[in-house]
């Protein structure tokens, strides 16, 4: 898998992850288990990969040329 997931997409990624992963302390009932959904963009964050970009060609990551050594 080649990374697809620049660095200002993972630290986006991982705000909305945090921000709905803490749906499950804040909401009562069964609605508080959607928070889970919050696990997707923290694990596509952490492996820098996204499924979701593949059938479309999306990368933000930086050209290999370009990234400061």
């Amino acid at each position: 898998m080649k990374p697809n997931v620049g660095t200002a997409d993972r630290i986006v990624r991982v705000i909305v992850g945090l921000v709905l992963l803490s749906l499950v302390f804040l909401l009562e009932g069964n609605a508080r288990w959607l928070g889970l959904i919050g696990l997707v963009p923290l694990g596509t964050a952490a492996f820098g990969w996204c499924p979701a970009y593949v059938p479309f060609g999306i990368s933000t990551c930086k050209p290999a040329g370009k990234q400061p050594a």
